[in-house]
């Protein structure tokens, strides 16, 4: 799978929660169809077909993320214990 730029992701991102901040689902017609294109937009360059798991999924590819980061996982899950301390 091809991978959007870090600076693709966040400007997606940006413009995702502008637009969703401003309310655009319940605003003109030209505010619906730019949330649905970025919307679509971010579902595409994550791999994802939902915008919200798209957002998850576009932050977790920006640099800073850690890679062992379990921020979706179940907060019971069990925590690996730490060896020697």
């Amino acid at each position: 799978m091809l991978m959007a730029h870090p600076a693709v992701l966040k400007d997606l991102i940006a413009q995702y929660e502008a637009l969703t901040l401003l309310g655009a689902e319940e605003s003109t017609p030209q505010a619906r169809q730019r949330l649905a294109d970025v919307s679509y937009m971010l579902c595409v360059a994550t791999g994802t077909k939902d915008a919200d798991m798209a957002v998850i999924a576009a932050r977790h590819r920006l640099s800073g993320a850690r890679p062992e980061d379990d921020s979706l996982l179940q907060a019971s899950a069990p925590q690996p214990a730490s060896a020697g301390i």
